[in-house]
C-alpha cells in the first residue's frame, strides 16, 4: 500500500470535487431546482481518474488494494469536510443534505476503486 500517494490522491479528489461543483452547480441549480446530482458526477469522474492512476502502480491483490484506497479516499474526505465546512459552520451550498453527501460519497468511492481493482487484475485478450 502506497499511503502517501493515497493520502495525496485522496485530498487531490476532495479539492477538485469541490472546486468543479462550485463552478458547474449554479449553472444547473439555476435550470433545474432541487437537482442536486453535479457533486456524484463530479465524484465518479475524479475517483475514477485518480483510482486508476493509483492502481497501475500496484502490481499484486489489486481488489484489495482498491477497497484499501476507497476507504483512504473516504476518511480524507469526511477529515477535509470536518475541517473546512463542519468545524466552522459554514453552510454547505454544493452539498445540500450533508448524511445523504457522506452515504452516497461512501459507496461510490469504495464501489469505484474496487471496481478498478478488479478490472486491474484481469488479464484481457484481444484476439
Amino acid at each position: 500500500m502506497k499511503i502517501k500517494l493515497a493520502i495525496i490522491f485522496g485530498v487531490l479528489i476532495w479539492l477538485l470535487t469541490f472546486v468543479f461543483s462550485s463552478i458547474f452547480n449554479p449553472l444547473f441549480t439555476a435550470n433545474v431546482h432541487n437537482v442536486n446530482i453535479v457533486v456524484p458526477i463530479i465524484t465518479i469522474i475524479v475517483t475514477g481518474f485518480f483510482g486508476i492512476l493509483y492502481i497501475r502502480a500496484i502490481d499484486d491483490n489489486e481488489i484489495f488494494e482498491g477497497l484499501l484506497v476507497g476507504i483512504i479516499f473516504v476518511i480524507i474526505d469526511i477529515i477535509l469536510d470536518y475541517i473546512f465546512f463542519i468545524n466552522p459552520q459554514k453552510e454547505i451550498y454544493i452539498i445540500g443534505y450533508y448524511p445523504m453527501h457522506i452515504f452516497s460519497m461512501i459507496i461510490l468511492t469504495l464501489l469505484i476503486t474496487t471496481f478498478i481493482g478488479y478490472l486491474a487484475q484481469m488479464t484481457i485478450d484481444l484476439k
